[in-house]
């Protein structure tokens, strides 16, 4: 394992969160042009939304098996190239001919995005000793953070004035710049963990770690199921639902994701000494936000108010998951439970997608809110329930 010795690597951790917040900006663009995307390709905006699906359907099952077939392969050079990918994907969704080809082009990107997620944890993981790993992860998710600050919303910008098209583009070359930042300023680093002498391995499945990881998946599928059953259709509610002006929802998801970015710093500061609180505290305020949204979300103020204090609430969620992963973990799997995370978030993320528009075409647009309410609730009493024994196994 290389550790900095030189103090604490906070330019090389942010080289991590420019790529990671590429990868994020690719896999959520879709979400701010949905009624753009729809028109132009002549489909539905249930069926735009599942291009998150796909997306997300292509990384549960593909990232595992990926992770154990790319082991033994540089983390840095492994980094680059799913980068490269990331930035073909982008080019091939630009110039999408049709809805199909555009599926196609999302399960290229799918592909390298898990494997991107189970690299990119480990990775800073071996750049800090165990006692600043929660402070490390807090910096390297600021780039899936400041996705929904920067990248969504100018994306979405972008395609409101010049076209749904340009805003891949554009999200393809962002993603080349912070390629050549990680081959300049990113070194190699030794993942694998080698035997002590006489020591035998032992297989995956026995591993007295694994039921923690094991119930931290099983918290991340539920609340992340929650959360994108209402935020994949975000835009089209504040619109129809809320009576916001069109041209006004990407400064809305720039509010949103600034918001969140509070949400991550709070995370960040009591995470360490609190974390069992500040997970539980969090989720609580996700879904009484929601719950605010369904009831009181018919016109400006309310929606502005309620998707602030959402996005405060959810912000560290994220991070705070990956760092719960990662402590649990030994250090032998701990790129196999970082690709189980990240199944388990593409799990939730595309059937989350998948639910809500199964929702929106059933039930009207109007339910989302109160569904993923009830699901983030479900979600914190599986935390409550399970805590005692994810700590028994953590030890």
């Amino acid at each position: 394992m290389s550790t900095s010795t030189t103090g604490f690597p906070f330019f090389r951790l942010l080289v991590l969160t420019g790529a990671i917040f590429a990868s994020v900006s690719s896999e959520f663009l879709p979400t701010g042009l949905l009624p753009e995307m729809a028109a132009e390709l002549k489909v539905s905006e249930s069926q735009i939304g599942l291009l998150v699906t796909v997306f997300a359907g292509t990384v549960v099952l593909s990232t595992a098996p990926l992770t154990v077939l790319t082991r033994r392969y540089s983390r840095k050079w492994l980094m680059v190239l799913l980068l490269g990918i990331f930035a073909l994907t982008n080019v091939l969704c630009a110039i999408a001919p049709t809805y199909w080809f555009l599926v196609g082009a999302r399960v290229l990107g799918g592909l390298a995005h898990g494997l991107f997620w189970a690299v990119t944890g480990p990775y800073a993981a071996l750049l800090v000793p165990r006692h600043q790993l929660a402070r490390a992860i807090s910096i390297t998710n600021a780039g899936g953070t400041m996705a929904f600050i920067l990248g969504v919303p100018i994306g979405t910008f972008l395609g409101h004035a010049l076209g749904w098209r340009l805003a891949f583009g554009a999200m393809a070359a962002v993603v080349v710049v912070f390629m050549v930042f990680v081959i300049l300023y990113l070194p190699p680093v030794s993942h694998l963990v080698t035997l002590a002498t006489g020591e035998i391995a032992i297989p995956t499945r026995k591993d007295r770690s694994l039921p923690a990881v094991v119930i931290v998946c099983l918290t991340v599928v539920l609340v992340i199921t929650g959360q994108n059953i209402f935020s994949t259709y975000i835009a089209p509610w504040v619109i129809q639902v809320g009576g916001i002006d069109e041209g006004a929802v990407s400064g809305l998801l720039f509010v949103y994701g600034a918001a969140g970015a509070i949400g991550l710093a709070l995370g960040g500061a009591f995470g360490d000494r609190y974390p069992r609180g500040a997970v539980n505290v969090a989720l609580a305020g996700v879904a009484l936000s929601m719950l605010g949204l369904a009831a009181f979300g018919t016109s400006a103020v309310p929606i502005v108010i309620g998707m602030v204090l959402w996005s405060i609430f959810f912000g560290g969620v994220p991070a705070l998951m990956h760092s719960r992963v990662l402590h649990s973990a030994s250090e032998r799997i701990r790129d196999l439970a970082a690709a189980w995370l990240t199944t388990a978030f593409n799990v939730a993320i595309g059937g989350g997608a998948l639910l809500g528009g199964v929702l929106l075409d059933r039930f009207g647009i109007q339910v989302l809110p109160w569904v993923a309410a009830v699901v983030i609730a479900v979600s914190l009493v599986f935390v409550l329930a399970s805590d005692r024994a994810r700590l028994a196994a953590h030890r």
